[in-house]
């Protein structure tokens, strides 16, 4: 099979840090796993962690990419799924399954989780394997493409909304506007109809792509907005937006910091936090690791039933290394999402 590979760690375009299209054999599914012949999967940022170094560190050599959607080519003693249906699978691979944290559904906290496209071989590929149950079915309301960008920057948006508490006629915010919170706007507009929703972004045609999708309010990421708000959930990989969100939260705000990990370019930003400005009053945050199995069963029901539809960029997946130069630039609109055409 063709596979993206990623071989060694470094910045992004540089020879050691390319992707290469190599031959690989296909994977064998072990008992209670699938063998999923991949038709289409998401560009995320995380994929530019792991590539320059920020995640733990990736398995290497690896097959990155973890917004997965295609068929079951073989189920090996698996009890759900059968050759030929349609599934998703998301970040998480696999977790111990018997610690506290897996019992309570919380398994993306699990000391032995296990994320998909860094910890084993995800879908910048034609063929990957995964644990039978960290696969989900598609619902018919969306194409492989479509429904690829739901099953990370959908649920982790999700999971975000969810910790952020908002009730329904406070403001939210959104810093960043990118593949998740062009889904979080669409979600909470849904869920919280009395709400306004204020977009923060760098560039004017993100905030008016944000306007488009029915935000209230858009501007700079440094901009002051008509009122301070109740919530604000960042998406950004930079540390600026997280000085500049606790500034403009209400006393007893919260800021739920959405992204696996943040760059180190900007740090010295944290330098500007002043106490009185950015939290007192009883302002909180929250960060938001990995996602569970039900934040990725519960946002696809709920997203074929609005239904929300991601705006897409498609690319081969030979492509895959412009794909991921483009998500650096910050050349972004919606989702990028590989096709795969072998």
């Amino acid at each position: 099979m063709k596979a993206m590979v990623l071989e060694k760690i470094g910045a992004l375009g540089s020879a050691e840090a390319r992707l290469k299209l190599e031959e690989l054999p296909v994977p064998a599914p072990i008992d209670g796993e699938l063998l999923v012949k991949v038709s289409a999967c998401g560009v995320c940022h995380t994929e530019l962690d792991e590539i320059e170094g920020r995640t733990p560190p990736p398995r290497l050599p690896v097959v990155l990419g973890h917004q997965i959607v295609g068929r079951v080519a073989r189920a090996n003693r698996a009890g759900t799924f059968r050759e030929g249906d349609r599934v998703g699978v998301g970040w998480i691979y696999s977790s111990c399954g018997h610690c506290g944290y897996c019992r309570r559904g919380e398994e993306n906290l699990c000391a032995d989780f296990r994320a998909t496209g860094r910890d084993a071989n995800g879908g910048y590929a034609e063929y990957m394997t995964v644990p039978e149950i960290s696969a989900y079915p598609i619902p018919d309301a969306f194409t492989d493409a479509q429904a690829a960008p739901l099953l990370c920057a959908g649920a982790i948006g999700y999971r975000s909304l969810r910790l952020a508490q908002l009730e329904d006629g406070g403001i939210l915010g959104l810093m960043g506007f990118g593949a998740s919170a062009h889904l979080v706007l669409q979600l909470a507009r849904r869920r919280f109809p009395r709400s306004p929703f204020f977009v923060f972004a760098r560039r004017e045609a993100e905030r008016e792509f944000a306007r488009s999708l029915g935000a209230a309010w858009a501007g700079a990421i440094d901009a002051e907005p008509p009122e301070k708000l109740d919530r604000i959930i960042d998406t950004t990989p930079v540390w600026s937006t997280v000085v500049a969100a606790l500034a403009q939260l209400a006393p007893g705000g919260r800021l739920v910091i959405n992204a696996i990990r943040k760059e180190d370019g900007d740090k010295d930003a944290l330098l500007r936090l002043d106490y009185a400005k950015h939290l007192w009053m009883e302002k909180e945050i929250k960060s938001v690791a990995n996602v569970a199995r039900a934040d990725i069963r519960d946002f696809l029901t709920l997203a074929a039933e609005i239904p929300i539809i991601p705006e897409l960029q498609e690319f081969g997946l030979e492509d895959a290394n412009s794909a991921l130069a483009e998500l650096k630039e910050g050349r972004i609109r919606g989702a990028k999402v590989l096709l795969n055409g072998f």
